[in-house]
């Protein structure tokens, strides 16, 4: 790539917001020019509209650039969505309308039928809805969107076994506080404490795992045909979430052949040399007591997945436990690997 192309960001100033300025620093592809956010923002350097919330201090390539209000105007094309969801759907459509590809971190659109919920290493192929877009709803833009933080995990752990013939899982979450944004839990809430329910996250996990595993037909995604049920507790960890997997597997794999799937796992990022593909999606590991989330979640700049722990299971066919980056691979990487996939099949141009 001769010429790096210009970037924004929707909702620039808060935390998912903030991880999509950091994972875009010093990218080969993408040069990050221009900053949207509320209207109590706009008008201010972006040192001066937010409180940095991560390691480090606020990039100097970004400090000064001035915050402008999330309508189309002069924004580039291309626009990554870090929105809250009370606002997103009226704002990234209207960015679609007007001719920008938003690639997106909200839930919002993740279950419409010609959006695409994409995860690169595991349907390449849903891109396909796009072109509906343009047909069904009249939009010169576009919006492809990236799964919750949680089912990113799942599914990659999940797609090497797919070929075996999924048919029922139960997941386990164990996840970070980082996943509640900022300023997140109480303290008083989450020290030495368990909860044991995140507001609408089971069933987004259920959901989207069967569309992101299922089938392109046309003009829309047959969902995967497994029963998927899951269970969300927030704990006490910065960044990492974890995910204990029991799965049932029509094909009846030895572990031989499923550890050589998980280990023989690639797809079309790493097919292509994208930017921000890690060597090998999901990684196995084969300690005891691996993977952990303040060892492992931030190896691979984040964007792997790890399972460790393959065993047989008394209820279903096999368990294991999985990890992964939430902030990362389950937010502003995702949807930078999306952006890549799009810019190397000619969907930016």
């Amino acid at each position: 790539m001769q010429q790096k192309m210009e970037v924004g960001i929707l909702g620039a100033t808060g935390m998912v917001g903030q991880h999509f300025v950091k994972f875009l620093q010093g990218h080969g592809w993408f040069d990050l020019k221009w900053l949207g956010a509320s209207d109590r923002s706009a008008g201010k350097k972006y040192r001066d509209a937010m409180h940095w919330h991560l390691a480090g201090v606020t990039p100097e390539a970004v400090a000064d650039l001035v915050v402008e209000e999330c309508k189309p105007g002069n924004a580039p094309r291309l626009l990554f969505s870090a929105m809250d969801a009370s606002v997103a759907t009226e704002i990234e459509q209207a960015f679609a309308r007007a001719g920008h590809v938003v690639v997106s971190n909200s839930k919002n659109h993740r279950m419409e039928r010609d959006v695409p919920l994409l995860v690169p290493e595991i349907n390449p192929d849903h891109l396909k809805l796009v072109p509906g877009q343009q047909r069904h709803r009249g939009w010169k833009g576009q919006i492809v969107t990236n799964p919750n933080c949680s089912t990113v995990v799942l599914t990659m752990s999940l797609a090497p076994l797919k070929q075996f013939g999924i048919t029922k899982v139960i997941a386990t979450t164990l996840q970070a506080i980082s996943g509640a944004g900022y300023p997140g839990v109480a303290s008083m809430d989450i020290q030495a404490n368990v909860i044991p329910f995140i507001g609408g996250e089971e069933e987004k996990m259920q959901q989207e795992t069967q569309k992101i595993l299922g089938t392109f037909r046309g003009d829309h995604i047959e969902p995967l045909a497994a029963k998927v049920s899951a269970h969300c507790n927030r704990v006490p960890v910065v960044d990492g979430h974890t995910v204990t997997v029991s799965v049932e597997l029509a094909a009846k794999p030895s572990e031989a052949d499923l550890r050589h799937a998980i280990e023989t796992c690639r797809g079309v990022p790493q097919e292509k040399g994208l930017p921000s593909a890690p060597s090998r999606p999901v990684i196995y590991m084969t300690e005891a007591n691996r993977p952990q989330p303040r060892k492992d979640a931030e190896r691979e700049r984040g964007m792997a997945a790890f399972i460790g722990r393959l065993r047989p299971c008394p209820v279903l066919d096999w368990k294991f436990v999985a990890l992964g980056h939430n902030t990362v691979r389950g937010a502003a990487g995702a949807a930078v690997l999306n952006a890549e996939l799009m810019y190397s099949e000619g969907m930016l141009d």
